[in-house]
């Protein structure tokens, strides 16, 4: 086994590790530090097939972003883990029975898997010569000029995720005082100042 074969290996086994050590972990601190090697683990492999670009650009915007963004969220947020997981409990027969019917689908896509004898020659045509082409110059022709509506259409996809996600979670609270910026520009300052004649004496009442 050469040293690439067994880099491969130990980087795969890191990544299926990490990925169910994220679901399966009951500290959610816990499961964002997995969560991170899964990423790391990934990048090592993008390493491995030649793409650099893509491995450092994994490790600076997932790991150096988005995987430290939500490890400061579940430290900083004071969340009640014991309700989550009672709703999350509720809902578990449910998830093993979409869980089941996916691993059925796979079973028959996997049972039924051909591989054709152009495949490796159409795969190979996606991209340009990697001699000729660095492999960074190649994925910015591929995004931003041969699938750039396909690009495009996958950025106003997550922008229409992520104004639902703010639609779903923006929840308006009796206790927490608000900023109206709609009340503070129509104010009326008449209205907003009370001048009082206080006496010698005498505080206000």
């Amino acid at each position: 086994m050469s040293v690439a074969d067994f880099a491969f290996y130990l980087f795969a086994i890191t990544v299926i590790t990490g990925g169910l050590m994220t679901v399966l972990a009951r500290n959610p601190v816990h499961s964002v530090l997995w969560l991170i090697l899964a990423f790391l683990s990934s990048a090592g492999l993008f390493v491995l097939l030649g793409a650099e670009f893509v491995a450092m650009l994994l490790v600076i915007v997932y790991v150096g972003a988005v995987a430290v963004l939500f490890l400061f969220v579940v430290m900083m947020l004071d969340v009640d883990f014991a309700e989550l997981k009672a709703e999350m409990a509720r809902y578990m027969p449910l998830g093993l029975l979409i869980g089941v019917v996916l691993l059925m689908e796979l079973g028959l896509v996997f049972g039924s898997w051909t591989f054709a004898d152009q495949a490796q020659a159409l795969r190979g045509a996606v991209t340009p010569d990697l001699n000729e082409v660095h492999n960074t110059a190649a994925l910015g022709l591929l995004v931003y000029t041969k699938y750039i509506y396909l690009f495009q259409a996958a950025g106003l996809i997550l922008l229409v995720a992520m104004v639902g996600a703010i639609v779903l979670t923006l929840r308006h609270r009796t206790n927490v005082k608000r900023q109206n910026i709609l009340a503070q520009i129509y104010r009326d300052p008449a209205e907003a100042m009370e001048l009082r004649d206080v006496k010698p004496g005498q505080g206000l009442q």
